[in-house]
């Protein structure tokens, strides 16, 4: 026999594995590809450029004295540095851009230009204040001398030719300063030499003014010419083309990589066509497999009836053993207990009906009516099985879908197995509970010895089902105790009240787990005291007073019964009942004092 073609599938195979390996390489691409910082990369270099023409305009400022301050010469350079560092880190690495080469040789241009114009202004700042301040002290030195040679008593022309010589020799230098031309450093010489033959001609009191003003005036024929050449030179310094030959590397590799980005777009539309197909094809088999699959499911409900009907009888049986309960729980006059052992018993049925449900599902659902649909098959081909399993379309299908059909009845059989086996737990369940509560029928006020600890256990098990549904963990913290003499009825009713009530004040906590503490000690060898502490809601202050009067409840669905009974049964016990709590979300902490009576004392 020749196994079953598997083309098809195998054809799927593939074509799945070419579209994952085809999205992974797109993936990949993508992430190591050039990252998009291309608009942030250009705001830094026409940042770089803004700051670039401010400081021009600064040095500007400071050759025509409009500004003193020579601190924005010396800022732009920190802040350029700045930027073209944050800029440096987004442009790396260099393999990444379209030419390389070009790339790091306007890089180091930028640089390097950078670092001539920053050396240039530094130069400039130097000459130009001692520049500044020698113009600024003209004024004050011409002023000095006109002062004193009105003061002289000698020839009235000497004194008139001085002053205007001494004035013109201001007046050359201050045009100088301002146009510097070869003319105007002849005038200032001849002015300097006409200063010097009159310095000849004045008392010696005078020659000191005369000196200093003609070494500012030197200075400013010296240093003139150098501040305008460091300006020329510092406006020649091409930073805004450097930077526009990075800007244009920056729009290349920009447009590269929206090329790259419209191929690789190009490349998920067909991606996304293939994937399109794939998932028409794939509907296309769910719809058959969903036809199929119906036709399973009714020749396994059809096989599986008998064991609805069986399900059907174990939940007569449980509601008779409850019906049976609660009329032995209203016999022994217990109705309080009795209530607390119907609703676990209550809890346990809800597992017994999810069990049902799932049971009653399994058979309406199962799998094996697809046995009656393939030995039809198998029925009309039995002349011609050899054929039939090696040419014929279904017949080649078949094997595998007995395969199939084989591991799904297993499952479901499992799963029925895992159902009843639950089932019987229930029923044992319920069955422990009706025999706590009947071990308590005839014990109506009954004063007899008592072993607390167990008595404690018996109030436990009467709420275990409720326990479990909320997952409350119960912490066990007994102190060695005697055998007592007690009310056994009266306590269990306090016990199972107190803990239901812990319960389900611990039932809306979803942040933290659900903890309930049984303590037993004696207290000064006389009393009893046993407590019951929860973690839920708390108590308000104002409740804690009132919380034992008949009729109060904070429940929707509460009667305000419970608390009060156990109130009443304490006092009539000769004891008394107490309430605790730090506040609402804190807890609360009940605590059952009654007199100690040692049941072994003689």
């Amino acid at each position: 026999m020749k196994p079953p073609r598997r083309s098809p599938i195998l054809l799927l195979a593939l074509l799945t594995l070419g579209l994952v390996l085809g999205l992974a390489f797109l993936y990949l691409k993508t992430v190591i590809s050039q990252p998009s910082n291309y608009a942030q990369s250009r705001d830094l270099i026409n940042h770089i450029k803004q700051l670039n023409a401010q400081w021009e305009t600064e040095v500007l400022k400071a050759r025509i004295a409009i500004s003193h301050n020579y601190d924005p010469l010396v800022m732009p350079v920190q802040e350029i540095n700045q930027l073209w560092n944050q800029f440096d880190q987004l442009s790396q690495p260099e393999q990444l851009h379209n030419d390389p080469a070009t790339w790091k040789a306007s890089h180091q241009a930028f640089i390097k230009a950078f670092k001539e114009k920053a050396s240039l202004v530094e130069r400039f700042k130097s000459h130009n204040s001692v520049l500044r301040n020698s113009l600024a002290f003209l004024p004050t030195a011409e002023d000095d001398i006109q002062r004193r040679l009105a003061g002289l008593d000698d020839d009235v022309r000497l004194e008139q030719n001085i002053a205007i010589d001494t004035y013109d020799l201001l007046l050359s230098s201050l045009e100088f300063a301002q146009v510097s031309s070869d003319d105007k450093a002849a005038d200032i010489l001849v002015g300097l030499s006409k200063l010097a033959v009159n310095k000849e001609r004045l008392p010696e009191p005078l020659h000191e003014p005369v000196d200093i003003l003609s070494n500012h005036v030197s200075l400013i024929l010296r240093e003139q010419p150098v501040v305008n050449d460091l300006l020329e030179r510092i406006t020649s310094i091409p930073i805004a083309l450097r930077l526009d030959d990075i800007t244009r590397q920056l729009n290349q590799d920009q447009f590269q990589a929206d090329q790259q980005d419209q191929q690789a777009h190009q490349y998920l539309l067909l991606f996304a066509a293939l994937l399109v197909m794939l998932i028409l094809y794939l509907a296309v088999r769910l719809v058959r497999s969903y036809a199929v699959i119906r036709r399973v499911n009714g020749a396994l409900q059809s096989a599986n009836e008998h064991l609805e009907l069986r399900v059907e009888e174990r939940t007569r049986e449980l509601k008779d053993t409850q019906r049976e309960l609660l009329g032995t729980a209203r016999q022994a006059g217990m109705a309080e207990i009795a209530s607390n052992v119907l609703h676990n018993v209550g809890n346990v049925l809800n597992s017994v009906n999810i069990s049902s449900e799932i049971l009653s599902r399994t058979i309406r659902t199962s799998k094996t009516l697809g046995l009656g649909k393939a030995m039809q098959l198998i029925n009309q081909h039995q002349d011609d099985l050899g054929h039939f399993f090696t040419m014929d379309d279904k017949g080649q299908l078949l094997p595998g879908y007995l395969n199939q059909l084989v591991e799904a009845i297993a499952r479901e059989q499992q799963t029925m197995s895992v159902e009843l086996a639950q089932l019987g737990r229930s029923v044992d369940h319920i069955k422990e509970i009706v025999a706590t509560q009947q071990s308590y029928a005839g014990a109506q006020r009954l004063i007899e010895p008592l072993r607390i600890a167990e008595l404690m256990d018996d109030a436990l098990r009467m709420n275990s089902g409720a326990l479990a549904r909320h997952q409350v963990t119960v912490v066990r913290d007994y102190s060695p105790l005697p055998l007592v003499m007690g009310d056994k009825h009266r306590m269990l009713l306090i016990l199972v009240n107190l803990i239901s009530n812990a319960k389900y004040a611990m039932s809306k906590l979803d942040d933290h787990p659900r903890t309930l503490t049984l303590s037993a000690r004696v207290v000064d060898d006389q009393t009893l005291s046993i407590s019951v502490k929860d973690e839920g809601e708390g108590i308000p202050a104002e409740n804690l007073t009132r919380i034992f009067t008949h009729g109060f409840t904070t429940r929707k669905d509460g009667h305000g019964f419970g608390l009060h009974s156990c109130a009443l049964a304490a006092m009539e016990m000769g004891g008394q009942l107490k309430v605790h709590s730090d506040g609402p979300g804190l807890g609360a902490t009940f605590t059952l004092e009654v007199p100690l009576i040692d049941a072994e004392a003689p």
